[in-house]
């Protein structure tokens, strides 16, 4: 049994609430069990200068944890004066993920900056900040949309994402804290709504990982990244 009391392939409870901040063009506070992430996506009428004249649009995102989402107080990057490498790299790959799914030429000479403030963190920070990043965008398009800026919503389909791994020999859906840190095996699944892959990140931590398991493990994704599609339909609908 798992320390959750879950099923192998069970997820944990999610949510999505939209509308939470009152100045952003979209946002949404995801919750992924005890991993809340607020998310807010911010439309801006400019774009990076390489990318000036060129009849598109862009998507990038930037990632942070408060100080007390972990439960010891983590001290602020901007304390430090740098990003950690970690915070570069997981803020890269929910920006990669969104630019997936998303029409650029028809967003426009316009840039949406996705920001993924994690308030409480017990694993799967990043899966959670890109599944509820699909939503404050496609909140922000829709305000867009509202007001004649676009003439449809530039996605081009739903991007979520979940973690696997296997713990104690067995696969197991969507990890939590307690199983992410004693896992042998841990992989990060980007999917599209359709089933394509953005992005599989994956680490054997202790032994290495077989194809097997390596498919169990895609195929527990798969079933996560169909529920919460479904969620993130609900949620918008």
């Amino acid at each position: 049994m798992r320390p959750s009391r879950r099923s192998h392939d069970e997820m944990r409870a999610v949510s999505f609430e939209r509308g939470v901040l009152r100045h952003a063009e979209g946002s949404c506070l995801v919750k992924f069990g005890e991993t809340h992430v607020l998310v807010a996506a911010t439309l801006e009428e400019r774009l990076p200068p390489w990318l000036k004249g060129q009849g598109r649009g862009w998507v990038t995102a930037e990632y942070g944890m408060l100080p007390r989402a972990t439960h010891d107080r983590t001290r602020r990057e901007a304390a430090a004066g740098k990003q950690s490498g970690r915070t570069q790299e997981i803020q890269r790959l929910i920006g990669r993920s969104l630019r997936a799914i998303v029409d650029l030429e028809k967003l426009g000479e316009r840039q949406i900056t996705v920001d993924c403030d994690v308030i409480q963190a017990d694993g799967g920070t990043r899966t959670a900040s890109i599944t509820g990043a699909w939503v404050a965008l496609h909140d922000c398009l829709s305000w867009m949309k509202s007001r004649g800026m676009i003439s449809t919503i530039p996605l081009r389909d739903h991007v979520a994402a979940v973690s696997c791994g296997i713990v104690d020999g067995e696969a197991r859906l969507d990890l939590d804290y307690v199983e992410d840190s004693d896992a042998q095996t841990d992989v990060n699944f980007v999917m599209t709504g359709t089933g394509g892959f953005v992005e599989v990140q994956g680490t054997a931590e202790k032994i290495p990982f077989t194809e097997a398991e390596f498919s169990t493990m895609l195929g527990l994704a798969r079933k996560g990244v169909g529920k919460l599609v479904d969620l993130q339909k609900l949620a918008v609908a």
